[in-house]
């Protein structure tokens, strides 16, 4: 079964109604995979954290990552219970939480 990415944007579309705008926003993407969704909202926030539990998807998230996001998005292998000792950023550090395909 091949998974759909979203051609008509739906899912970015529905993201931008509930969130607001992101401009200028801390954000936190729990369960980012491989960077799907990050790299359709990344030009917005001032910086987008995104951690995933799995190694291999957040290695790939880092090799995919555009050269004009390097300095605004990161990636760790951690889930939300390592979090704060792994990225040494507390929750309240950010504006907005995004979880998209991470249930």
């Amino acid at each position: 079964m091949t998974i759909d990415l979203d051609p008509q944007g739906n899912e970015t579309r529905a993201l931008f109604s509930i969130a607001g705008t992101l401009a200028a926003k801390r954000v936190l993407e729990i369960g980012c995979g491989d960077g799907r969704l990050t790299w359709r909202y990344a030009h917005l926030p001032a910086r987008v954290v995104g951690i995933d539990p799995d190694p291999v998807k957040i290695e790939r998230a880092r090799h995919t990552t555009p050269a004009h996001f390097a300095r605004k998005v990161e990636f760790y292998a951690t889930g939300l219970e390592q979090f704060q000792s792994i990225v040494g950023t507390p929750l309240n550090g950010f504006d907005l939480a995004i979880l998209a395909w991470s249930l």
